[in-house]
């Protein structure tokens, strides 16, 4: 008896042994067999034990490419943890009736092929619920939908399949109720897997988010050729290409791995073999117009950028060590060094537009960026202090909108002595006005634009901060011609970057401020 409560008591807490020896799959060839870790599985497993051991709870998010077995992991995870303990509730959510079926009956296929020593007693099974009464335990499943998903219920595991597929128009309010419904308490987890579909809506800006370390989640990417079955034979008289020696020499692969490559991009093209086999996360989230800067290049730049040095907050007109900083810094402070600083200005509200100061050197190096929600008039005062931190720097500001008040303070109040300023010519009096910063308009936002792309494209540019990088890909050009933000996305460091790099492009207007001078702000 001490033995098998020993045995019974080591498969309670080691999932990859309990999968071996209590679950059971079908197979790629229709077979049933144990559910035995592959690799896709075993990184998702490593991350939910760390987060455990650190947190006590999982919160995870996987962007995956397809049929990698994550969905089975995830459904034998919550089998797992509400067979074997008291007073566990799960629920799993799909986007479709026919993916909720397939899964319910896969869970139900577990619960068939378990052992009987560990097989908990059902009172009742539906098409959507196994109730394990005496544990007082229960398996929910349900399709994304018009409903409002777990509201009133009490849950500690969730898995949202397919977030991303999620009906566009409820995906929000069925995600806010599904995860309100969990506790913030030891024990609990949330699983949510996707293929992407998109730089927009709840699963994307859950990635985001996650990546930026903001919400709690900790992201779990799965490139394509993580899957040993992601092969084709290989023809005679094979050869590869130059773009195939490169993903060769990025990632490893081989010619069978290659040929698979070539087969799904000839069936379905670039964009969707990316979308549903990527290589890299940013690779999956298509946008919906075409990418002003070289996706590729960008990709590149996102996993060779220096990281970052440290973060730095504004404290009694000193510039301090702060974790929470809006300050991003990555390389060190030059005493000999000219800098440049392009801020672009929002309203300061949150969940708003964020006003960003991008940092660039002599060289063209992305030295700091600082980015955050303050009113346009203190923005000015972090400007200037920002400015004198880097030696005086050049400082060029956007004027439009809530700019018009950031560049009066900084310019004309604060008399900054290194503003950049734009000098107009009344055709008729020919009277010069000077105008305080940069006015974007339908014929200069294309200017600094192309100026940037150029400066990407030719490398001549050192892009350091991930969110910059990641607005570039999601920076595109629509239908109509315009370059843009994608919907919902940001654009406000590619904006303040722009500014910056269009001084190191020679166009400077610099003045010299004294009392007697009225500078006019617009």
């Amino acid at each position: 008896m001490d033995q098998l409560k020993k045995i019974r008591h080591r498969l309670a807490i080691d999932f990859p042994l309990y999968a071996k020896t209590a679950l059971k799959i079908r197979t790629k060839v229709g077979q049933i067999a144990p559910l035995q870790l592959n690799a896709a599985q075993t990184i998702l497993h490593n991350a939910v034990t760390d987060q455990i051991a650190n947190e006590g709870k999982v919160r995870v998010i996987i962007l995956k490419a397809r049929q990698q077995g994550l969905s089975t992991y995830t459904g034998g995870y919550l089998y797992w943890s509400v067979s074997q303990k008291a007073a566990q509730k799960a629920m799993v959510v799909t986007h479709h009736s026919d993916s909720t079926r397939a899964l319910f009956d896969m869970t139900k296929r577990y619960h068939e092929n378990c052992p009987q020593i560990l097989k908990p007693h059902t009172k009742y099974s539906s098409r959507r619920e196994m109730n394990f009464d005496v544990l007082d335990s229960s398996f929910i499943v349900s399709t994304a939908g018009g409903e409002a998903i777990g509201r009133g219920e009490t849950l500690t595991h969730v898995h949202a399949s397919e977030l991303a597929f999620w009906q566009k128009s409820t995906a929000l309010d069925n995600w806010n109720g599904l995860t309100q419904a969990v506790p913030n308490a030891p024990g609990t987890a949330v699983f949510v897997e996707s293929t992407a579909n998109g730089i927009t809506g709840v699963f994307y800006d859950l990635w985001k988010g996650a990546v930026e370390g903001t919400n709690g989640y900790v992201p779990v990417f799965i490139p394509w050729f993580t899957d040993p079955d992601y092969r084709e034979k290989v023809p005679d008289h094979f050869e590869r290409t130059p773009e195939e020696e490169n993903l060769v020499d990025e990632y490893d692969l081989d010619d069978e791995q290659l040929m698979f490559r070539r087969r799904k991009i000839a069936q379905n093209g670039l964009d969707l073999f990316r979308q549903e086999y990527p290589a890299e996360p940013d690779e999956a989230f298509l946008t919906t117009g075409r990418p002003v800067f070289n996706p590729e290049q960008l990709q590149k730049r996102l996993k060779d950028r220096r990281q970052l040095r440290e973060r730095m907050a504004l404290e009694g007109g000193e510039w301090v060590n702060n974790a929470r900083g809006e300050l991003s810094t990555f390389l060190m402070h030059d005493e000999g060094e000219q800098y440049i600083i392009g801020a672009d200005v929002a309203m300061g509200v949150r969940n708003g537009d964020y006003s960003v100061a991008t940092v660039l050197d002599s060289k063209k190096r992305q030295v700091a960026i600082w980015r955050g929600h303050v009113h346009p008039d203190y923005f000015a005062e972090i400007l200037y202090e920002l400015g004198g931190y880097y030696n005086e720097a050049f400082i060029i500001v956007e004027n439009n909108s809530h700019g018009i008040l950031t560049c009066t303070r900084l310019g004309k109040d604060m008399a900054y002595p290194n503003f950049f300023t734009d000098v107009s010519v009344d055709k008729l009096t020919e009277k010069e006005t000077i105008k305080l910063g940069f006015t974007t308009t339908v014929k200069t936002k294309p200017l600094i634009i192309d100026e940037l792309r150029a400066a990407v494209r030719d490398e001549e540019i050192e892009i350091n901060c991930a969110v910059t990088l990641r607005e570039m890909l999601s920076y595109i050009v629509t239908e109509s011609g315009a370059m843009q933000a994608e919907v919902n996305c940001f654009d406000d460091c590619v904006m303040s970057l722009a500014l910056a790099n269009h001084v190191h492009e020679g166009a400077w207007e610099p003045i010299e401020s004294h009392d007697d001078y009225y500078l006019e702000a617009i």
